[in-house]
């Protein structure tokens, strides 16, 4: 068989193991009743499955079985041998351990522990706990200076001129004024403490804000308004509706009669279902808010931990008689930053500041640094090592005579021009113009730069990671199709079924129908005569009816009394009109259905835990008993209810659920799949809905094995599924929904953008596989005639072996995964996985928690190396926006929280792809020719120092000294080579057009050794005619050859500017004059350096003018014939 492939080494027990596992792989979809036993039979034979290694290629590991469990870093790990490996290994380990041991001594972790919390007595707790603050700063008071010192001197450039400039204070190395080299270094030093220290004002603010947040507190003498960082472990909070958890609460009351309240979690998992929340029993049952301090009582909490879906606890009341226990669960939690979505709410507060569950899983934030920054130092240091042997060439030249290692010395010295100060203050002028340009960018607006380190990153990206609700898509739900198989309603004919609602005739002949199907047993009203086909009308009754029962909506009506005092406890003073009714529920899309049958007339009125009224067109009211709920798992893909209609008696079971799961339990049908494809297509969300009509015989009989398998303590879940199984039979089909999620704005086009700018877009989401499935393709993530491979779950080795083995055999598909399989996945195959799917077009990976998000962005670095982005707007998208190279957030519906803690904040995802095309291009283009043309301005010096002084016997005199050096690298220089910043290859509209220009930088062309070396080239080129030149043409005086040579340096530079732009800017021209100007008046103050007579000579004119072209014109020749005969890419598009 082509498609098996051969394992090494397998044992005949293994190689069964494989055969029932490719039959239960290649088993029927889920919901048929085939595959259950060979998936029980999974877990005794995995052990054997283990000893299998995965196969990466045809041809296998060759590996011992005792070599398998190394196996994912075998590669890795054999690529460092030898005497490098063990310097560099023995070095870094060595440096890692002095690190980890003073982190330590310097800042010791307290050990989490469980707590018992007083309610509103914050000071009976025996620990201190950390204070309630959100903090994202980098540095304090006390860290900032050593902080930002550290930062600079870990880059090799400042370290040499840090070191340089010390060693102009000892007397025999001097060379110059102290000031040519101390000047330059403190300017740096001050504008990274400046940039640094208004970053860091600005983060100080941000979180001030949310610190500063009023919140009732609840003590004995009643309300007092604490702030957000006040409130302390015991506290006891009261938290309106739409307001922030301020930090971890056991929910003790609510002003919701039912004792629950909804909230809303997307900052926390990115989850838009509303959560339902339950109030600890004995204290909703108080009847008054003052009580909470009238009861002696305390809640046992177990340490805090990351797992933001698990809580185990208690709640204990002691003054009564017996005291009460009452275990608490994560149904009885308010988790930190989510936000109440119903009523009013009591908690106390058991964890605060650093041990809430939503700071424990955000990463701190780390001090990014640019790809390009990472390319000059490696460039800087390929200098240095040039310097050092250019001096040690002088050296020997000069014959080692006398003190030779203070020559040494003072050539390193004299040539240090070679590494340019001025390269670190130019780039980081350079970032902070590119920031304005980006923020003040009109096409973009409401951008923000918040690191303005790192502006390059963006025209280097190869993979983005996006979050999707609120992202991608605008959280909005709205009702699109009704399909019932042989007719379909969208949009524009819903007023087709109001009119087949207020038709009350067809309802009377369904509901005789049902009355007449409920009395007949289903299998025997199978096997009898052919059935007489329903009308349009009634079908489109039981359709609406249906999808206004099934469901886990509540209707709530806002209160019109005030929130003062107790009123929010008033329930009379309710308003139950049409205008004040909201829905909630655990999921988006059921509201959505909901709201368009009471927009077709069929309006749900009131829900409790028994019952369901509903209100028809005519304004008569029917009520339904619920008998049974079948909530929605992931696993069965469907929730059902059985109803009883108060008015018939009728018992009806209706259950809705994805199509994969609906299609082998409803009746034959020629039509559901062929649909569903079709819907799916346009990027709807489907449901199938169906009911079974059932006897009170029926219903007794399912009820009492129900009840049984509810209190079985052996295998509860499997036999209580196999009980509801039991009546998921033949079951009629009434109707197909289309939901859509409304994408935010461009959001197609955008991806499109991306995905030809060679940007690889994975989607890491908290929400459903299907939902997320859905996105992917109505977002054109997906193209439409891509394959999608969905990787089963698993849960250990074997499984995961065998499903890589299978993605692996997939060409050119997608890869859509879940967090559980992701988690086993990088637990025994983390390299293979990753090798797989950045193969892959696009990867959806769904269900992903905030510290798997971020542990993805951190893998893409480490096996990839490439640049990686994220995108997201809420509150668990900070760990993934921290952890990649470049992190961008979005202002939206889920906070600010993430645009907070991002690098860049826009206001909409479309303006990504301006912020990448655009700004991020140009950021990086300029940035490489800036840096490159600043490294050849010390280049150019340092050679013409070098001819000097080997003309001159290799002495280690300086050939320019004191202000003609600084004023080289500063005035006369300085205004001409920054004007690059203002370069532009190509206008900003080519290159949205554009998109392939992009991924040009991709490959780092710009600024790599090939065009370094190009560089140093021309530097040598240039240096060596300016300074042979003067030699040669002047004629008594040496001060002459000062002033024709660096008359001559100065213009020869400021045509290099000229002869480096690509796009002329008015501000350019007038750097060009000016310098000029500058350099031109300064001549008449300059009698120490040059004789001004002679510079007012004609003869003076014609020499430096000669020497001039002659170290200009062939590289202008030069220029002309490549862009003739060879001209880049985007000429081609611009002519």
């Amino acid at each position: 068989m082509a498609d098996q492939i051969p394992l090494y080494p397998v044992r005949s027990a293994a190689a069964a193991a494989h055969r029932k596992r490719a039959a239960y792989y290649s088993a029927a979809g889920p919901g048929s009743g085939a595959e259950w036993p060979s998936r029980y039979q999974l877990e005794d034979e995995s052990a054997h499955l283990d000893e299998m290694p995965l196969m990466m290629s045809e041809e296998g590991f060759e590996n011992d079985e005792s070599d398998y469990h190394t196996l994912p870093r075998a590669r890795t790990a054999r690529r460092r041998r030898g005497l490098e490996r063990f310097v560099c290994g023995g070095w870094k380990l060595l440096c890692t351990s002095c690190c980890d041991w003073l982190v330590n001594i310097c800042q010791r972790k307290r050990e989490l522990k469980a707590r018992t919390v007083w309610l509103g007595c914050p000071e009976k707790c025996e620990e201190k706990h950390p204070r309630n603050s959100i903090k994202n700063q980098k540095y304090n008071i006390f860290t900032f200076i050593p902080g930002v010192l550290y930062e600079q001197f870990k880059f090799f450039l400042n370290l040499y001129f840090l070191v340089v400039s010390c060693s102009q204070f000892v007397p025999a190395l001097k060379i110059g004024y102290l000031y040519t080299y101390w000047a330059p270094l403190g300017f740096v030093l001050a504008v990274t403490i400046m940039r640094e220290a208004i970053d860091e004002f600005r983060r100080f603010q941000r979180d001030k804000e949310v610190n500063s947040q009023l919140y009732s507190k609840l003590t004995v003498r009643g309300k007092v308004q604490v702030k957000s960082s006040d409130i302390q472990v015991g506290d006891l909070i009261i938290v309106e509706k739409n307001q922030r958890i301020p930090s971890d609460m056991v929910f003790l009351r609510t002003s919701e009669k039912a004792g629950s309240c909804f909230i809303r979690t997307d900052q926390l998992d990115g989850e838009t279902d509303w959560k339902l929340k339950v109030a600890v029993s004995c204290t909703q049952r108080l009847p008054a808010l003052g009580d909470l301090f009238s009861i002696s009582a305390y809640v046992y909490a177990q340490k805090p931990q990351l797992d933001i879906h698990s809580f185990e606890g208690t709640f204990t009341r002691e003054d009564s008689d017996p005291p009460i226990h009452e275990s608490l669960s994560i149904e009885n939690t308010l988790w930190a930053n989510t936000i109440v979505a119903s009523g009013t709410v009591i908690g106390v507060v058991i964890y605060t500041g650093k041990e809430t569950r939503s700071v424990m899983n955000t990463s701190n934030p780390k001090n990014k640094v640019g790809l390009l920054d990472l390319e000059l130092n490696q460039l800087t240091k390929a200098l240095f090592v040039a310097l050092v042997a250019l001096s040690v060439v002088m050296v020997t030249l000069q014959g080692f005579v006398g003190p030779w290692y203070r020559s040494l010395f003072r050539f390193l010295l004299l040539f240090s021009y070679i590494i340019p100060i001025s390269l670190r203050v130019n780039l980081d002028m350079g970032k902070a113009a590119y920031g304005w340009m980006i923020m003040k960018d009109e096409s973009i607006p409401g951008t923000v730069v918040r690191t303005s380190t790192i502006p390059e990153e963006l025209g280097r990206l190869v993979y983005l990671l996006t979050d999707k609700t609120g992202t991608l898509t605008q959280n909005e739900m709205v009702f699109k199709r009704l399909h019932l198989g042989t007719v379909s309603y969208g949009a524009d004919t819903m007023d087709e079924i109001q009119g087949h609602l207020r038709n009350p005739c067809p309802q009377t002949q369904s509901q005789a129908g049902g009355n007449n199907a409920s009395s007949t047993p289903p299998r025997k009203a199978q096997s009898s005569a052919p059935k007489v086909r329903k009308s349009v009308s009634s079908r489109v009754h039981e359709a609406v009816k249906a999808i206004a029962l099934c469901h886990n909506v509540s209707p709530v009506y806002e209160s019109r009394a005030g929130v003062g005092g107790e009123a929010e406890y008033a329930e009379a003073d309710q308003d139950f009109s049409d205008g004040n009714r909201t829905y909630q529920a655990a999921s988006p899309d059921e509201v959505a259905l909901v709201q368009w049958t009471e927009s077709v007339g069929l309006t749900l009125v009131s829900r409790d835990l028994g019952s369901v009224q509903l209100r028809t067109p005519s304004g008569q009211i029917q009520t339904y008993c619920i008998l049974q709920m079948f909530p929605f798992t992931s696993e069965s893909k469907r929730m059902g209810v059985i109803v009883r209609d108060e008015s018939t008696a009728e018992i009806t079971f209706y259950m809705k659920g994805a199509d994969v799961a609906m299609s082998s339990i409803v009746q034959y049908n020629d039509w559901l799949e062929e649909e569903c494809g079709n819907m799916a297509r346009e990027g709807l969300r489907t449901l199938v809905v169906a009911k079974r009509a059932l006897t009170e015989e029926q219903y007794q009989d399912f009820e009492s094995r129900y009840s049984q398998a509810k209190l079985s303590i052996h295998d509860r879940a499997l036999k209580v599924a196999a009980v509801v199984e039991s009546l998921e039979r033949q079951m009629e089909l009434l109707c197909l929904t289309g939901v859509e999620d409304r994408l935010q704005a461009d959001v197609r086009p955008t991806l499109e953008l991306l995905r030809n700018a060679g940007i690889k877009i994975w989607m890491l989401t908290g929400d459903k596989l299907e939902t997320a499935t859905c996105i992917a393709k109505s977002s054109h993530l997906v193209s439409r005639t891509q394959d999608i491979h969905i990787f089963r779950p698993v849960t250990n080795r074997g499984e995961a072996h065998l499903e890589l083995n299978a993605f692996r055999r997939k060409h050119d598909c997608a890869l859509v995964i879940s967090g559980d399989s992701l988690e086993v996945c990088l637990k025994y195959y983390e390299h293979e996985l990753a090798e797989l799917a950045c193969q892959c077009p696009a990867v959806v990976c769904c269900r992903c928690s905030p510290t798997q998000k971020a542990r993805i962005a951190k893998l893409l670095q480490h096996h990839t190396g490439k640049r990686t982005c994220a995108v997201g707007d809420g509150g668990n998208d900070v760990s993934m926006i921290q952890a990649a190279d470049c992190g961008i957030g979005i202002e939206g519906k889920e906070g600010r929280q993430a645009s907070l803690a991002a690098d860049f904040s826009v206001t909409q995802f479309r303006h990504i792809g301006r912020l990448l095309m655009v700004h991020g291009r140009s950021s990086y283009k300029r940035s490489a020719a800036l840096g490159q043309f600043v490294m050849h301005r010390g280049l150019i010096i340092s050679t013409m120092q070098a001819v000097f002084s080997s003309v001159f016997y290799f002495a280690s005199v300086p050939l320019y000294q004191g202000f003609l050096m600084v004023g080289y690298a500063t005035i006369y220089t300085m205004f001409p080579v920054f004007s690059l910043v203002l370069d532009q290859d190509v206008k900003p509209e080519t290159a949205m057009l554009y998109p392939e220009l992009y991924k040009d930088l991709t490959k780092g062309r710009s600024l790599s050794f090939k065009t370094f070396l190009v560089w140093v080239l021309i530097s040598i080129y240039q240096g060596g005619i300016l300074m042979y030149g003067a030699l040669l043409l002047f004629e008594s005086e040496f001060v002459h050859v000062l002033a024709i040579s660096f008359t001559a340096l100065i213009l020869t530079e400021l045509l290099m500017v000229a002869l480096t732009i690509r796009t002329w800017h008015w501000l350019m021209a007038v750097a060009e004059v000016l310098s000029l100007g500058c350099y031109v008046a300064s001549l008449a103050f300059l009698n120490e350096y040059f004789d001004v007579a002679f510079i007012t000579t004609v003869t003076f004119v014609w020499k430096v003018s000669a020497i001039t072209m002659v170290s200009c014109l062939p590289l202008y020749v030069l220029k002309y014939l490549k862009r003739k005969l060879s001209p880049p890419s985007y000429t081609k598009l611009t002519s």
